[in-house]
């Protein structure tokens, strides 16, 4: 047993005037490891007791992110106090670090610091309905170095932070979840234009979704080639491109059903062609029969 000690108190590092042991570093393994679970397991139960709080998402995100990462911190100078390491010999690898940072970690620090910016600033909030180029989805989380984005077909992107931050980003849900969407029909020359904007007006009162206040409008937009084209305009309260899919989809059914009902017809493309009833017959060069 004797011996068993012996080779664990053997010192096996040893740098300046500080030397490590087998035993010590045993220990440490296990503080680390004793450690990192318990900050984890801490982390949760304080994410937990916040969301039944009903706390907000992204504040609870916040406070739970933070406290993970200052965990990590103490656990790491309680490490540092317990080899009795000082600071001061890490600094040769505080300089190498920093010169590393400049040249390979741009990247990872820049997207680091957008994170923080979207989590304490709040630009972008956990559940915005956001609109990338031709990428739209709602964002599901906000960690420190991207952002996880799920698509209106349910496929899961993540995105740099920086990208949200130095890109244009329209955000459907910044402020509320106000949104007009629009329908358009077109219906043949000769309607009574009167009775179609009745119509239409009829159709956006029915739909449960359509708000009175900002109130729909319905436009004659043009005379087009085929038909009369309007455009019924409707404010609805949604959260995701889905929804108004639906709403849109729900109001053409109507619209179709409430116009066969009072025979006004949707127009379609249609062309008049005329002939000519005169046939030339042409004398053939061989003076034969044409």
């Amino acid at each position: 047993m004797e011996q068993v000690l012996q080779i664990l108190r053997t010192p096996v590092i040893v740098f300046g005037e500080t030397s490590l042991s087998l035993l010590q570093i045993l220990s440490v393994l296990a503080l680390i490891a004793l450690g990192g679970l318990f900050v984890l397991w801490s982390g949760r139960l304080l994410r937990g007791r916040l969301v039944r709080g009903s706390m907000n998402r992204d504040l609870v995100h916040l406070l739970s992110r933070a406290y993970i990462i200052f965990g990590f911190l103490v656990l790491l100078f309680m490490t540092l106090e317990y080899l009795n390491v000082p600071l001061g010999a890490f600094a040769f690898v505080s300089g190498a670090v920093a010169i590393g940072v400049g040249f390979g970690a741009q990247n990872i620090i820049n997207n680091f610091i957008s994170g923080w910016i979207l989590m304490w600033e709040r630009p972008i909030k956990i559940g915005d309905f956001l609109e990338l180029g031709e990428i739209r989805g709602t964002v599901e989380s906000i960690d420190t170095r991207s952002t996880r984005i799920r698509r209106v077909d349910g496929v899961h992107l993540l995105v740099p932070n920086s990208y949200l931050l130095e890109n244009t980003v329209t955000n459907w849900t910044l402020v509320d979840r106000l949104v007009r969407t629009s329908v358009s029909v077109g219906v043949a020359y000769g309607s009574d234009v009167a009775r179609v904007r009745e119509l239409l007006n009829e159709v956006a009162s029915e739909h449960p979704d359509v708000l009175d206040d900002p109130a729909h409008n319905v436009l004659f937009e043009d005379f087009g080639d085929n038909s009369l084209l309007f455009t019924l305009d409707v404010w609805v309260y949604t959260g995701a491109e889905r929804g108004l899919r639906a709403i849109r989809s729900d109001l053409r059914f109507r619209i179709d059903a409430l116009f066969r009902d009072h025979e006004v017809v949707i127009a379609f493309p249609q062309r008049d062609v005329h002939l000519d009833g005169q046939l030339v017959l042409r004398q053939p060069a061989d003076g034969g029969e044409a």
